[in-house]
């Protein structure tokens, strides 16, 4: 379970999307969220979209591993797709807050590696986040100061990538993916693996 967090205007999206085409072993984790899709979203796609009754009828009943409200929307994510995406030996790659990454570190612990991306200065954030032209003045301002909350628990992550240059912070991302692939906790069939050839010696 790769988890991967910024603040808006990092370049998690840009990052998360050059990963995936990496690695089409890679699977990205569908949220469920109580905003309206935006045109050209596909629900069980790019989000499962659900009212705010049917989303905490979810929660109550334990079918998300984290949740959290963000600009008056809620976010989770389903339960049941992760589990059948783990059963089947694939990875996960999780795009959430920082609010979601304590909750899976809670609900997954070992399973989990954290990524968080910054920005190369807050100057760059805001520019990044103005050129968008998508935002009016006072969302960019919201926006920034949602982002120094986010920033401020960069310390509970695993990994820190400093999205700079774009390639340089690609290749750290996939680095970062091909290591924790090799650690010897997640390489389950090892133990048959090494018996097998231990016979053969």
């Amino acid at each position: 379970m790769l988890v991967v967090s910024s603040p808006s205007g990092a370049g998690k999206t840009t990052l998360c999307d050059a990963l995936l085409k990496m690695h089409p072993d890679l699977v990205m984790s569908v949220s469920v969220t109580t905003r309206k899709p935006r045109e050209g979203e596909v629900n069980g796609v790019d989000y499962f979209f659900a009212s705010k009754d049917q989303f905490k009828q979810m929660q109550s009943d334990g079918e998300l591993l984290e949740s959290a409200e963000v600009f008056g929307n809620y976010y989770g994510t389903p339960r049941g797709p992760v589990d059948t995406i783990l059963n089947e030996g694939k990875d996960i790659l999780f795009d959430v807050d920082w609010q979601g990454a304590s909750q899976l570190s809670n609900s997954s612990g070992d399973e989990l590696c954290r990524v968080f991306i910054l920005p190369p200065s807050g100057q760059a954030l805001e520019q990044r986040l103005t050129g968008r032209g998508t935002d009016s003045p006072e969302v960019v301002e919201r926006r920034m100061a949602e982002a120094a909350k986010e920033i401020s628990h960069w310390s509970d992550y695993d990994f820190i990538i400093i999205n700079d240059e774009l390639e340089t912070a690609q290749a750290e991302l996939n680095s970062i993916l091909i290591a924790e692939r090799s650690r010897k906790k997640r390489m389950l069939f090892l133990p048959q693996f090494v018996n097998e050839m231990l016979d053969q010696l």
